[in-house]
């Protein structure tokens, strides 16, 4: 696994550079970490806010075998979650399927894209987007947070390294979460029992080990959807 941080002030899109740098060959593990982006994207095309400030990185995986996408962001997320809290940024909770929030309000994301050789895995870019001490845009501030609202003082270049080392692990496991995992997931759970309108209509009842999250509706069918975000009635 490469130890290589590439540092850079202002791009696009750290996914961007790094699938780029996947395509000319770059190792297992090379992480790219960037001051600002310009056009930085959170999950199912949208916009991420991406200003100076906030750690915005991205980690290459090339794993030799694949998890399920659901189960891999999860997995991501709860390393991050982890990474945060030691980093002394407690309460970091995880909303399916690739949310890491605050006391009910977003603080980070995860975002991974795979690109395929033929029928073969190429690569997979794991983002990751952290409000640390940026400013967050006057529409943003009721749902979402920094880190630095429980870590002051907090500064992206230092966080980044325990990040880096926390996604490249996660990124390296294959298979469905394991029990362990699964069990981080039910104490971050930030929409467990929660009333949702949306994927499906019902109550959040946690996930299985592909990722999926479980919903139970109200004739008492649990369903499990893989397509999100979770919508809940009050969050």
């Amino acid at each position: 696994m490469s130890d290589r941080i590439m540092w850079l002030d202002r791009v696009t899109s750290t996914q961007d550079v790094t699938h780029e740098l996947a395509a000319a060959g770059a190792e297992d593990g090379e992480a790219v970490v960037a001051v600002e982006q310009t056009a930085g994207r959170g999950s199912r095309g949208r916009a991420w806010a991406s200003g100076r400030g906030g750690l915005w990185l991205s980690v290459l995986c090339r794993p030799t075998a694949a998890a399920p996408p659901e189960a891999l962001s999860i997995r991501v997320a709860l390393a991050v979650a982890a990474a945060l809290e030691a980093a002394g940024a407690a309460g970091i909770m995880v909303k399916w399927p690739n949310d890491l929030m605050i006391s009910g309000r977003k603080v980070g994301g995860i975002l991974a894209e795979a690109r395929w050789v033929g029928d073969r895995l190429g690569w997979i870019a794991i983002g990751v987007g952290i409000n640390v001490a940026n400013t967050l845009p006057d529409e943003l501030r009721d749902a979402a947070a920094t880190v630095g609202d429980r870590l002051p003082g907090a500064r992206a270049s230092d966080l980044a390294p325990a990040i880096i080392a926390a996604v490249r692990a996660a990124g390296s496991v294959a298979g469905p979460l394991d029990p362990a995992e699964q069990g981080d997931f039910a104490r971050r759970d930030a929409i467990v029992g929660r009333r949702l309108v949306a994927p499906v209509a019902g109550v959040a009842a946690g996930i299985a080990a592909d990722g999926a999250l479980r919903v139970r509706r109200d004739d008492g069918v649990v369903e499990q959807v893989k397509v999100g975000p979770a919508v809940a009635v009050s969050l």
